[in-house]
């Protein structure tokens, strides 16, 4: 058992309850001053003479210290040893668990039926109805209000029967044709609804009065009434039940852009003899 030395430092006046009070504070059974200790017990004679023994003691228990070491320290890496064999016991099935997601198969097959039938919003247009001799004008309302005698789009409009040889103060049949029909309501309105009423009106007026044309002025008139696009501006086509039509720009589009007045004049003195014998 090694020795403790106690210092007296700076207080040599240490009486000896304060002093054992330190060193049993300290956990110290046995001491030995280094000097004489004043207000100290006096020493017992036995304690001062020195111990030969306890130093070979010291020397002996050290190599058979070696062998406990020795054996603790082989012995230590089994603890990590036996933790790296149960660690992959339990992360194994982790990674396998979440490596498997099911919902991405389930995602790919469901967006497919949300772009499947997409609400197509319902055209917007409104179309007059004109009578000129024997043909009939499937007039577009850029505006959607009725002809005026002083618009310029009715002025031009006379312009161009004047130049066809047809009368120019056509008759007006009905009242516009709008789409949509209805504001609310479950009714389908949408491009195909618009095409068959559109058509299924002009069924009804060709029946009554036949003609031997139909001009067909504007794009929403084209589309709606001819299913052609503007593709087909200054053709002659046939429509079913409508029997020959003939696709034109809108009169708004004639005015913003002249140079398109050439094309529907050539157009226009290919196709005269049509309604012209039947005037004359």
């Amino acid at each position: 058992m090694p020795l403790l030395t106690l210092s007296t430092g700076g207080c040599p006046l240490l009486n000896e309850p304060r002093r054992r009070a330190y060193l049993t504070a300290m956990q110290v059974v046995s001491w030995l001053p280094r000097t004489e200790l004043p207000f100290a017990a006096p020493s017992r004679p036995e304690l001062l003479a020195p111990l030969p023994v306890f130093e070979d003691e010291v020397v002996e228990t050290m190599p058979s210290m070696a062998p406990a070491i020795s054996l603790n320290q082989a012995s230590t890496p089994a603890a990590p040893l036996a933790r790296t064999v149960e660690r992959p016991k339990i992360e194994i099935p982790r990674p396998a668990s979440a490596a498997k997601p099911v919902v991405k198969p389930v995602e790919e097959e469901t967006a497919p039926e949300v772009v499947k039938a997409p609400v197509a919003p319902p055209p917007r247009f409104a179309l007059q109805l004109l009578r000129a001799g024997s043909c009939l004008l499937l007039v577009e309302l850029a505006t959607g209000e009725p002809f005026q005698s002083r618009d310029p789009s009715y002025l031009l409009l006379k312009d161009m029967l004047r130049a066809a040889g047809l009368p120019d103060s056509p008759q007006i049949i009905g009242e516009p044709v709008r789409w949509p029909l209805l504001v609310r309501g479950q009714m389908d309105q949408g491009p195909e609804a618009a095409r068959d009423f559109v058509q299924g009106f002009l069924s009804a007026r060709v029946e009554e009065d036949p003609c031997t044309c139909l001009w067909l002025i504007g794009l929403p008139a084209v589309r709606f009434a001819g299913e052609v696009d503007a593709e087909s501006y200054n053709l002659e086509f046939q429509v079913e039940g409508l029997g020959s039509a003939w696709a034109l720009p809108g009169l708004e589009l004639l005015m913003d852009e002249p140079q398109r007045k050439a094309d529907v004049w050539r157009a226009m003195r290919q196709m005269m003899g049509r309604w012209k014998s039947v005037n004359e």
